[in-house]
């Protein structure tokens, strides 16, 4: 690890008195995905553990992420007849959603029933979700192309998706309670689908106008309008009702918007490297871009997590935006104003992959740091359930819950929240 330690004192003690609680109202989720669920799980030894089950899902949703990428890097295929993309790689990446989800679903209940629920278990999988919700819209942007999708655009919907991530886990912050959102469980259901029918009849089927209009803007306006529908009235709504009745966590104002200069200042400097690049840098490497992107949100978020589980101060700043705000001002200074020849576009496009290689490293030895740190200070083992716990006993109900089973009790999720 380098010697570096991302965990203080006040961080561990404030996960020894973490209790998870949640509020979970969806339609789909309560009446339909968590019977499915509690019926599955009993087919699970209890020796898995349910971290595993978390990173395998995610494990397949990276998977799936780079076949599709292997096809369709720039997001040119689009159009192209016939299309380039073998009808089995949409099948594959359905099904691999699908799965993901489902393992998504039944890791907490697993958790309860091999006795292994802790603060560990939420964070693991909730930092995961995050660097998913950089990926799995990037499937979609295959359907459509870059001709009907222009990356700039491309750029906004992810932007779009990590608020949408980013302030339930600021929600939490300040409430002390996670409120999952319904759109979750139907996204899923519905990218998997998507997926689904484009390899049964092909990606063509986007290409064509419902009532004049393509399918690519009913994406895009549905992406953008739904959560202000469904999802941020609410998040306004819960924050209000918890100052008012004393529930939350009670911050003053400057703590408790202090989340938010990080997510803004990305939101800022990353718009403004890919409106303003001297060599259009976003047209030039949409995927990359968008990799980069993902990946200091994906950070930015993992410590949000940690702060509002631990009840310690968000961070003001994060450091990987230095190497993101030094790269744009190398890559929009205009040159040519001062008589300096212009940047080369390779020398632009080898920052940028530079720079997703250096962030994706920082961010993930941040993430393995943080596990190790609680594994040790917890005497546990990430991917192993003790043997005295593979043969705990838990009172069931008929439908396979813990009979007094109470989501504030448990640091494991029955499932995880994505935008």
């Amino acid at each position: 690890m380098l010697g570096i330690k991302y965990l203080n004192e006040a961080h561990l003690k404030g996960f020894e008195r973490y209790k998870y609680s949640c509020v979970d109202t969806s339609i789909l989720s309560v009446h339909v995905m968590h019977p499915f669920w509690n019926w599955l799980v009993q087919f699970c030894p209890r020796w898995i553990a349910p971290n595993l089950l978390t990173f395998s899902g995610f494990m397949l949703t990276v998977i799936t992420f780079f076949l599709i990428g292997y096809f369709d890097f720039g997001f040119t295929v689009a159009t192209i007849t016939p299309n380039p993309i073998p009808g089995w790689v949409w099948i594959v990446a359905a099904i691999s959603i699908f799965v993901a989800y489902t393992l998504d679903g039944i890791d907490g209940k697993q958790a309860r029933r091999t006795g292994t629920s802790g603060p560990l278990g939420e964070l693991f999988d909730h930092g995961l979700d995050s660097y998913s919700t950089l990926l799995i819209p990037v499937y979609v942007f295959s359907l459509f192309g870059r001709f009907d999708l222009p990356p700039i655009r491309m750029h906004f919907v992810m932007l779009n998706a990590y608020l949408n991530f980013y302030l339930s886990h600021v929600e939490k912050y300040i409430t002390g309670v996670m409120f999952l959102p319904w759109g979750y469980d139907f996204l899923m259901w519905g990218v998997s689908l998507t997926l689904g029918a484009t390899g049964i009849f092909g990606p063509e089927i986007w290409q064509n106008t419902i009532f004049g209009i393509k399918p690519c803007i009913i994406f895009e306006i549905t992406l953008y309008v739904s959560p202000m529908i469904t999802s941020h009235p609410i998040i306004i709504h819960n924050i209000y009702k918890s100052y008012r009745d004393k529930t939350g966590n009670m911050r003053p104002f400057k703590e408790a918007v202090r989340p938010m200069i990080p997510l803004i200042s990305l939101f800022v400097v990353s718009t403004i490297w890919g409106l303003y690049s001297r060599n259009s840098i976003v047209n030039l490497e949409p995927r990359m871009f968008i990799i980069l992107s993902g990946t200091v949100f994906s950070n930015i978020n993992c410590r949000v997590i940690v702060a509002q589980m631990t009840d310690t101060r968000a961070d003001l700043w994060n450091g990987l935006l230095n190497l993101l705000t030094a790269a744009t001002a190398v890559c929009i200074f205009p040159y040519t104003a001062v008589g300096l020849p212009e940047l080369w576009i390779e020398y632009e496009r080898n920052i940028l992959y530079a720079l997703v290689l250096v962030v994706t490293i920082a961010h993930l030895h941040y993430g393995q740091g943080v596990v190790r740190e609680m594994c040790s200070h917890f005497r546990i083992r990430c991917f192993k359930v003790r043997p005295t716990m593979t043969h705990a006993t838990l009172d069931t109900n008929k439908n396979g819950n813990h009979s007094n089973h109470n989501p504030a009790e448990n640091g494991h999720p029955d499932r995880k929240k994505r935008s």
